[in-house]
C-alpha cells in the first residue's frame, strides 16, 4: 500500500512538472521577448536620477549586482537565454521607459550559438547598431561589452572566431559612436583563445571569480561614460 501511494505521488509530481514545462514552452511563444519578466518590476521601481542599468542575457541575469556592487542601486534586466533580436524588442519597456543615464549592454553569445536561429555577423551588428541609436535619441549613455570568451567544450556551438570578430567590431563601432567599449574579454581568455577554465563552472557562465574580475571592469566603464 505505502508502495502504491509513493507510485501516486512520484506520478502527480510528474504531472505537476509536465504542466509547468508545457506552460513555460507556452509562455515563450506567447511572449517571445519576454516583456513580461520585467513589468511589475519595472513599474514598481522608484525615480532615479542617475541610473544605471546592466542589460543583457544569462551572464547578466545571474550577476547579483547588489553583492558586486553594494554601495550602488544599479539595475538588473537581464533574461537568459536571450538574443539581440529579443532584446531590441524590449529594449523601450525595460530600458528607455525606466529613464536610465546608462545602459550596459552585453549581447551576442546566444546569437552565435543561434538560440533563437541562424544569426549572421552582420545582423547581430545590426540588432547591435539599433539599441544604440534608440538609446542615443534619448540621451542615454550606452557602455557595450565585449562577448566573454567560452571553454573549448562551449566553443562547439559558440565559434571563437566569431567571438573575435563580433568584438573587434563592438570595440571599433565604440570608438565611432561615441560608446564606451567594456573589455571583458582580454582579462578572462587564456593563451589558447578559451575562457579560463577557472574564472567558470560550466564553460560558458561566470563563476564568483569571473564576476570579481568583471566588476571592477564595469565600474570602470560606468565611471567613465558619467
Amino acid at each position: 500500500m505505502n508502495v502504491i501511494k509513493k507510485l501516486g505521488k512520484r506520478l502527480d509530481q510528474f504531472k505537476s512538472l509536465s504542466i509547468y514545462g508545457f506552460e513555460l514552452i507556452q509562455e515563450r511563444m506567447t511572449d517571445w521577448a519576454q516583456l513580461h519578466r520585467y513589468h511589475q518590476a519595472n513599474a514598481e521601481l522608484r525615480e532615479e536620477v542617475d541610473r544605471v542599468i546592466f542589460f543583457g542575457d544569462s551572464i547578466t541575469d545571474c550577476w547579483d549586482l547588489p553583492a558586486y556592487f553594494p554601495n550602488q542601486s544599479y539595475v538588473n534586466r537581464g533574461i537568459s537565454g536571450q538574443t539581440t533580436p529579443q532584446m531590441l524588442i524590449r529594449f523601450r519597456p525595460d530600458a528607455i521607459a525606466l529613464r536610465p543615464q546608462i545602459v550596459v549592454l552585453l549581447a551576442g553569445t546566444n546569437d552565435i550559438a543561434g538560440n533563437t536561429g541562424r544569426m549572421t555577423i552582420e545582423q547581430i551588428q545590426d540588432n547591435l547598431m539599433s539599441i544604440v541609436e534608440l538609446a542615443k535619441y534619448h540621451q542615454i549613455r550606452m557602455i557595450l561589452s565585449s562577448i566573454l570568451p567560452v571553454s573549448e567544450l562551449s566553443s562547439v556551438t559558440r565559434s571563437p572566431k566569431k567571438i573575435q570578430t563580433l568584438n573587434h567590431w563592438i570595440e571599433q563601432y565604440c570608438a565611432a559612436n561615441d560608446c564606451i567599449y567594456l573589455n571583458y574579454y582580454s582579462q578572462m581568455v587564456n593563451d589558447r583563445g578559451f575562457l579560463q577554465s577557472h574564472l567558470s563552472d560550466d564553460g560558458l557562465h561566470p563563476n564568483e571569480a569571473g564576476y570579481k574580475i568583471m566588476t571592477p571592469l564595469a565600474e570602470a566603464a560606468i565611471q567613465k561614460a558619467k
